[in-house]
């Protein structure tokens, strides 16, 4: 759940579509190469993103969706030497991007869950979700993501509630959903907090406690982690650490890395 990019044909430099602003200083459509992609899919600018203002490329993840379209789902042909199916390339990124991070949540599941009747439901919904990955890519673009997801949610979310019971997290740090943009949380004890979907956007959480929060699909750009405790919180990835201000004093799970950018 990786990405490997000497294994992908560029496709996030083709496929997805940015325009003008914070995170790109030109638009491009979907489908069109990035001017700055080289013949071998390598990124001509990649050392110096930030400073030419493609903070987005710096962010994005592809939970290693890229390589395995690459080299599994078109069996190693690229867009290039087979244009006719560039079309169907691009198109299959969204859909193995979204089973990949399912991927990555129901791997990080199945090591923490404490339940054992848990655990083996855990590991079957793993398997399915990873037979999906493996479809042809008709199969994939007519697979319904989000009814799988739904399949799965339920899953993360006992598992969520098993590993922050106990923690003091309660109604009173159920923060689910919540508008939080620009939140002065510096300091905030949030051990254990229901963050699921919370939009934390240039939120301050300077020296904030949140281990053992659960941050899935939290909304991170911009927010404030310098200092910030976030050791065993649940279900976060390493967009979301991207997307995020922080800096040495900043506590990770170890299965994130530090932003070069921090």
């Amino acid at each position: 759940m990786r990405a490997d990019c000497g294994s992908c044909f560029g496709l996030c430099c083709v496929a997805l579509t940015f325009s003008v602003s914070a995170d790109f200083p030109v638009d491009k459509g979907a489908g069109e190469p990035c001017s700055h992609l080289q013949e071998d899919f390598r990124c001509g600018v990649h050392t110096d993103l930030r400073q030419r203002g493609f903070r987005g490329c710096t962010v994005y993840d592809c939970f290693g969706a890229g390589q395995k379209i690459s080299q599994i789902t078109f069996a190693g042909q690229d867009w290039r030497q087979e244009p006719r199916s560039a079309e169907r390339m691009f198109a299959v990124l969204p859909v193995m991007r979204q089973l990949q991070e399912l991927l990555w949540y129901l791997n990080e599941a199945l090591e923490r869950t404490p339940e054992p009747a848990l655990h083996e439901e855990i590991k079957a919904s793993l398997a399915e979700t990873e037979r999906l990955t493996l479809g042809g890519p008709a199969a994939l673009l007519d697979l319904d993501v989000a009814a799988h997801r739904a399949t799965v949610n339920p899953l993360l979310l006992h598992t969520s509630e098993l590993i922050r019971a106990g923690t003091g997290g309660g109604k009173k740090k159920n923060r689910r959903g919540a508008d939080l943009f620009g939140a002065k949380l510096r300091g905030a004890d949030l051990r254990g907090a229901d963050l699921r979907g919370a939009y934390l956007i240039a939120a301050d959480l300077r020296g904030a406690d949140l281990r053992l929060a659960d941050l899935i699909g939290a909304d991170c750009r911009d927010t404030d982690l310098r200092g910030a405790d976030l050791t065993g919180s649940i279900f976060l990835t390493q967009t979301q650490v991207n997307a995020a201000k922080g800096d040495s004093t900043t506590k990770l799970p170890p299965s994130l890395a530090r932003p070069a950018h921090w």
